[in-house]
């Protein structure tokens, strides 16, 4: 498997036979207003794109969004998919919305994609704050022939969280670092000292993304690189710089974790509030 790190949480998921677009954000630096809403905010992107993308996105056989801020799939991004007719991977919860705008969308279930799949629902945030930023999932990928991944999405630490990490053992997690806030309230990310302890739990390897590339993640990755020495971590986790590609194999040969059969989700008040606030 490799995971070519592109910008915030942007990414190219080589798993097996797909090539897979992660939460692509494609807008030019400034494009986007400031998210931190007090403290000073700056446009967005702070960063561009890595040069030179054009034959990893030839490459591409389908796309896959968490969710649906603009962080993860900005309308240049939407535009970019929607023209090359690209089939979208998502949730049951981002699924109708994304199809109104013309998409080829299909929902991540078990068996899709011919990998075991669970949709993990998140926290993005708490209280007010967290219920504002709209349902958010992750998802565990595991394909036989490649490592299993859970890709956390936005999120902060929770019991049920690490109960995914510790029922699924996945061989990669990639988890977002910015510990985002917008000036007021709580985080809305995970703090360093919550992805410690989440680094603790993970059986393998961790990719930490969100860093240096939005204005409400202040979180920098030298920061980050020395609480990970500091914490004994580094061997385990990775904090790639834009552009850069890393590889993973398997930690074993035994099959891996199935998953866990959720109840049906669909878009409700959370979601209808969070797309009237967003544009989306």
């Amino acid at each position: 498997m490799k995971i070519q790190h592109l910008r915030n949480a942007s990414a190219i998921l080589t798993i097996a036979e797909h090539v897979l677009l992660l939460d692509p954000m494609f807008s030019e630096p400034g494009a986007l207003p400031a998210f931190k809403q007090v403290g000073g905010g700056r446009r967005n992107p702070l960063v561009p794109m890595p040069p030179d993308l054009e034959a990893s996105l030839a490459a591409l056989t389908g796309v896959v969004i968490t969710h649906e801020h603009p962080d993860h799939f900005d309308p240049p991004a939407l535009a970019w998919v929607r023209e090359r007719n690209l089939p979208v991977w998502t949730n049951a919860v981002d699924a109708p919305n994304l199809r109104r705008k013309g998409l080829d969308v299909h929902e991540l279930v078990d068996g899709a994609l011919g990998m075991a799949i669970e949709v993990i629902p998140t926290q993005h945030g708490r209280g007010l704050i967290g219920f504002m930023m709209g349902p958010v999932s992750g998802c565990y990928l595991a394909h036989p022939a490649a490592p299993s991944l859970y890709i956390t999405s936005d999120a902060v630490l929770t019991d049920a969280l690490l109960d995914a990490v510790d029922r699924l053992q996945p061989d990669v997690i990639v988890a977002p670092a910015g510990a985002a806030n917008f000036g007021i309230g709580g985080d809305i990310l995970f703090s360093v000292d919550e992805l410690i302890t989440l680094i603790q739990h993970a059986p393998g390897e961790v990719v930490l993304n969100h860093l240096e590339a939005i204005d409400h993640c202040p979180t920098t990755r030298v920061e980050l690189r020395r609480r990970m020495r500091e914490a004994g971590l580094s061997e385990r986790v990775h904090v790639p710089e834009d552009g850069e590609t890393l590889e993973f194999e398997r930690r074993s040969a035994s099959e891996h974790r199935r998953p866990r059969a959720a109840a049906p989700r669909r878009p409700g008040l959370q979601k209808w509030l969070t797309a009237k606030f967003a544009g989306t």
